[in-house]
Parts: structure tokens; sequence; C-alpha cells
């Protein structure tokens, strides 16, 4: 049976991922990117209910007393169902109170109740999500000096680069599947982000380990070395990446069917990440890699 020729289709692999980034980009241009106030600054108000209240009508009632730009969804939080409004600016008390007042008024076989009302400014949203960005940049570096030094007797640096393409084309996946789907960017999304940082370069370290251990027993050119090395840990990679988005494709459906957005905005890009960090291991670390070493004249 003929192997697959990882290498020799490293330019078919970087056009697939040229694709979908420039999908990604021309979606980023149309629709923009959707912040939630924690990026942004804002106010989110939380009710609790017993009963599903009305919509129409809580609708009605919040953009009688807060504004036509209040934007209401029914969510799970701390497994409580809760109706979530939210809006661009800040609120006075008197104004959440009046909407709560008429809630419980109009709306009382719901039993509604205020679960919490918070306001973030514009300026605290963008030092939170530069802190977020730093944090991701701070955790990419670390990741490339751990592999730098791990893998320096098979070139360390060029490893870690290598790694390095692999996590940016994953983290830029990420990101434009929630721009694609219309998704805010959220607290969710950091989180997103670390958890396939992390799975992605699991992945390329074990690809690395066994370039690593197959090159000290073979003198055969890198690229044969790199296409064994994929090989050999192709069936793992298949299985761990199928079995993960099973589990989370579990977790994506039940979210979508009880309607709760704030487990959808992380399970969708989750799924996503995990299939873009195994096939950025496969397909484009080790391969890049060998590009490299060849362009330095290593035999």
């Amino acid at each position: 049976m003929k192997k697959y020729d990882f290498v020799a289709n490293l330019p078919k692999a970087l056009m697939i991922s040229a694709a979908i980034m420039v999908l990604g980009l021309l979606c980023n241009v149309i629709f923009g990117t959707q912040m939630d106030i924690s990026f942004k600054g804002g106010t989110q108000i939380r009710y609790s209910y017993e009963a599903e209240p009305n919509m129409d009508k809580f609708e009605e009632l919040a953009k009688k007393h807060l504004g036509s730009e209040a934007q209401i969804k029914l969510d799970e939080v701390n497994n409580k169902q809760v109706v979530s409004i939210t809006l661009p600016g800040e609120i006075s008390p008197d104004q959440s109170q009046a909407l709560t007042d008429a809630a419980e008024k109009d709306l009382k076989d719901a039993g509604l109740k205020l679960e919490t009302s918070n306001t973030l400014s514009a300026s605290m949203g963008t030092k939170f999500l530069l802190r977020c960005l730093l944090a991701l940049g701070l955790a990419a570096v670390l990741l490339i000096v751990y592999v730098g030094i791990r893998f320096r007797n098979i070139g360390g640096i060029p490893a870690g680069v290598s790694a390095l393409i692999a996590l940016i084309h994953d983290l830029l996946i990420v990101y434009f599947t929630f721009v694609i789907f219309g998704l805010n960017l959220n607290d969710n999304f950091v989180a997103v982000m670390l958890t396939t940082l992390g799975y992605s370069l699991n992945d390329t370290i074990v690809i690395f380990d066994r370039i690593r251990t197959l090159r000290r027993r073979s003198d055969a050119p890198l690229a044969e070395v790199v296409n064994d090395s994929l090989h050999h840990v192709l069936r793992r990679t298949i299985v761990t990446t199928v079995t993960t988005c099973l589990a989370i494709l579990a977790v994506l459906v039940v979210a979508l069917v009880m309607h709760v957005d704030s487990i959808v905005s992380f399970a969708l890009p989750m799924l996503l990440g995990a299939i873009s960090g195994s096939f950025s291991s496969l397909f484009l670390s080790g391969p890049i890699w060998v590009r490299w070493m060849n362009r330095k004249g290593v035999k």
C-alpha cells in the first residue's frame, strides 16, 4: 500500500489553509467582528425564571425601558435558565429597576427574578482584550522556547518556529469560526484559544519526538524520516481527534437543542479548533520543518 507523502503534498495543504483564511477574511470584512461587553464595554442584565416568559412581551418591555438597542436571548448560567439582556452602553439604576418592576408585574407567571446587572466601561473592556492577547502571545513564546530546547538536537529553533506556524494557523481558524458563524468574542474566545493551542502543541510534540527517535536510527533523507514518523502517529492522531470531536459534538448538539448560546460559543470553535490542530500537526509543522532544514543544507 502506497503511503501518503506529507512532505511532497505540503503545497496542497497550504492551499487548503489559504482558502479557509481567505473565506474568513472576506467574512471579517463583510460582517465585521462581534464583541461581547467583556471586550467592548456595555451592560448585561440577567433574569432567572421558573417558567419560560413570553419573549415578545419581554422584548417589548426591555426596549421600552432600556432602548431599542437591547439584545435579548435565552441562556443558561450556573445551571440556571436565564433571560440575558445586552446593551452597548450604560444604563441608570432607575432604568434597571423600572424594567424589573414591569417584568414582575406583566410577566408574573414566569417567576422572573433579577440575578445580575453588570456594567463595564469601554476602556476596561479594551484593557481586558489587550491582556488576553498578551497572554496568548506569551504562551506562544514560551511554547517556542520549550520546543526549541527539547528538540535542540534536531534543530530546535526551526522546530519551534514550525510549531509556531501551525499554532498561529489553528488560532486563526478559531478566530474565523467566531467571525463566520457570527459568535460574539467573549471569555469563551480566550478559553478556546488556549485549549486549542495546548491540544495542537501536544500533537506537534508527539510528532517531533517520533522524528527525533527515527532520525537516530536512520540515515534516510529528512523527508522520508518525517513521512515515516507521521505515518507512525497517524492512527493515534486520528483516534484521539475523532474521540475528542465526538465528545465536543455531543455537547454542541445538546447546547443547540437547549438554546444555550454560552455553550455553543465554546463547543463550535473548539470542535473546529481540534480538527485544525490535528490537520496542522500532520500536514504543516513537520513538512515545513523539512523544507526549512533542506534550505539550510542539513542532510
